[in-house]
């Protein structure tokens, strides 16, 4: 993915890691559409933020997918990257079901249906492009968990693999695929976690992101420094370390 010059869609960016990358590559010289569920919220993003266009998608609604796909193929022809943003971490206690049965299919109908179901509503438009990106994003809690983020943890590893295997199946073809990984950054996507200690600063990860896409624009995954400590544990040799200081030092997976 080249760090301009790109037509993106980011869905499930109205706020958090979402909207600050699309800020960051709109100032890159990107045509970026954000899509979310509040009409409200969207409508101040585009009051805001001149330039960024807007699209309503739940992404846990099949219909609402392939609505919002056709509206953006049609508004903007020129779309050639996907970035699958949305997603969901709630803490659970597996010990009874009702500590976390619902979460469990909230979490996997968010974060891995959704990038499916994203993935399926514009993968003949990107493959009809001279050069295409998926973008998906998975976590450093794919390789390392987290003990309270059970379901996060096994929707970013399922994320991974996705990944890794289609990335195999469009190899040849004009689409290549890109896993951003990150840290817990400095975001509400959990209690408490904008202010964590542990939770890298948003504006920093934004930072260092773009300008690793602009670094590599070939990537296959998009690793900032605070991230390797997780993603690499058992490549190391020290991953039952690793998980234990993960889940003694920090309760949001820094």
């Amino acid at each position: 993915m080249n760090i301009s010059g790109n037509t993106i869609f980011i869905p499930g960016a109205t706020s958090g890691i979402g909207l600050a990358l699309a800020l960051a590559l709109q100032a890159k010289g990107n045509e970026v559409i954000v899509g979310g569920r509040r009409a409200e919220l969207l409508e101040q993003i585009a009051a805001e933020h001149p330039g960024i266009h807007t699209v309503a998608i739940d992404t846990t609604d099949p219909e609402s997918i392939e609505r919002a796909a056709t509206t953006v193929i049609a508004e903007h022809p020129d779309l050639d990257v996907l970035i699958t943003m949305a997603g969901i971490m709630r803490a659970e206690d597996w010990t009874t079901p009702e500590g976390f049965l619902a979460s469990a299919e909230q979490t996997v109908t968010t974060n891995l249906l959704g990038s499916i179901r994203l993935i399926a509503a514009f993968i003949e438009h990107l493959r009809s492009r001279p050069a295409a990106t998926i973008v998906t994003v998975s976590s450093g809690l794919a390789f390392t968990p987290l003990r309270i983020t059970p379901s996060y943890n096994a929707t970013k590893a399922a994320i991974h693999m996705l990944s890794e295997s289609l990335r195999l199946q469009l190899a040849g073809t004009s689409v290549t695929v890109t896993e951003l990984e990150p840290p817990s950054v400095a975001t509400d996507l959990m209690p408490g976690q904008r202010e964590s200690a542990f939770a890298m600063p948003l504006d920093e990860f934004i930072a260092e992101v773009v300008g690793l896409i602009e670094a590599d624009p070939d990537a296959k995954e998009i690793q900032v420094e605070r991230v390797k400590f997780l993603r690499y544990a058992e490549a190391r040799g020290d991953y039952d370390q690793t998980v234990a200081t993960l889940n003694q030092l920090d309760p949001h997976g820094a």
